[in-house]
């Protein structure tokens, strides 16, 4: 199945631990989170699962979209927003680092119903926000080629990946905004590939 999915990580954490008092942490990075699971749910997004201070979306899972890698960046540009804001309503800043990758991937239901993503393009979107810098978006090729119209980007990156090697990730230099009374931008190419289409296609 192809999907794009997004990682987003809180940078320094491990500081922010160390200078505000447990509960009061807790209840902050809570009602972030909160928001953020909001906020991809309403780009269309599936969040798979939380990891320590990450959070993994998947979009095209339970249902794909022709504009799923578009959706990703969207959210994307969204959390960083939250972030900028996030000091009117937690005492604390938050900077974070995301990553996102398209690719086919195998999808499946684990317990509880929960939906369960693996493959490759799933491992390089980790690897393409541990990379990135506080406030920075990386993306992959795939994701980039489907994106282009709706972003612009910094030149390529290559990056080591743990089993792949020498990888490139793109970093988002600034969203593309629709004039006013123009619709958004749209893609350049599809997010998921037509079959038994050939005649409506050509």
């Amino acid at each position: 199945r192809f999907v794009t999915i997004l990682f987003a990580d809180i940078v320094g954490s491990t500081e922010l631990a160390a200078s505000y008092e447990p509960e009061q942490l807790r209840q902050g990075l809570a009602d972030v989170f909160a928001r953020i699971s909001q906020l991809l749910t309403s780009h269309g997004g599936t969040v798979e699962k939380f990891i320590g201070d990450a959070v993994m979306a998947v979009f095209g899972v339970p249902q794909s979209h022709d504009d799923d890698a578009e959706r990703a960046i969207r959210a994307a540009l969204a959390v960083m927003e939250l972030a900028r804001n996030v000091e009117s309503w937690v005492p604390f800043p938050i900077h974070f680092r995301i990553g996102v990758n398209s690719g086919e991937v195998a999808t499946g239901t684990g317990e509880g119903g929960q939906f369960l993503v693996t493959g490759l393009p799933v491992n390089l979107a980790a690897r393409f926000y541990t990379a990135a810098e506080p406030g920075e978006i990386l993306v992959g090729r795939r994701t980039r080629d489907l994106t282009s119209s709706l972003v612009g980007y910094g030149g390529p990156r290559s990056l080591h990946a743990k089993g792949v090697g020498a990888v490139e990730a793109w970093p988002i230099s600034g969203p593309i905004h629709a004039r006013p009374g123009e619709a958004p931008p749209r893609l350049a190419g599809r997010s998921s590939p037509f079959v038994g289409r050939e005649l409506e296609l050509s």
